[in-house]
């Protein structure tokens, strides 16, 4: 009889470990908000998208308001276009600005938009305007120009 009770304990345990990796896995492949809301179809152009992945968060104010959905490459403009599902609940007026964020140093990238204020608001298709978005800060590239930069500096006479 002691044997069965242990028995039932460690499965109990081994389904509660399961059952927490399978939540895991969710929240880390962002399936873990996967809501019936009903959302609308925004849009825009990046010269540089960075790291940023369908599915990653677009946050406004450090709330979430929606998903990327699609990342394809505009090939008569040389941009990516980053199409967005923004929540209904959320409305943003037309000159809104989206820039592509990281969460902490090396941390997954995501849509940031912050409000403007136009009385006229984003509708489904609706696109932000080139000149409002601002590209992904490329880790790499900042390194790259501050070696080439002190690499120059050490080079020229004194």
């Amino acid at each position: 009889m002691e044997r069965s009770t242990i028995d039932l304990w460690v499965g109990l345990f081994v389904v509660a470990g399961l059952g927490a990796l399978t939540i895991l896995a969710l929240k880390v492949g962002n399936m873990g908000s996967l809501t019936g809301n009903e959302t609308y179809s925004i849009s825009a152009q990046f010269t540089d998208i960075g790291g940023l992945k369908p599915r990653a968060a677009v946050k406004s104010a450090g709330v979430v308001v929606g998903r990327v959905a699609d990342i394809s490459f505009d090939g008569d403009k040389f941009v990516a276009k980053v199409t967005m599902n923004v929540e209904k609940r959320y409305k943003f007026p037309k000159d809104s600005s989206a820039a592509i964020r990281t969460a902490g140093l090396l941390g997954e990238q995501y849509v940031g938009l912050e409000a403007g204020g136009e009385e006229a608001m984003l509708l489904s298709g609706d696109g932000i305007k080139p000149s409002l978005t601002q590209s992904a800060v490329v880790l790499e590239k900042l390194i790259s120009q501050f070696m080439y930069n002190k690499a120059a500096e050490g080079g020229s006479p004194k």
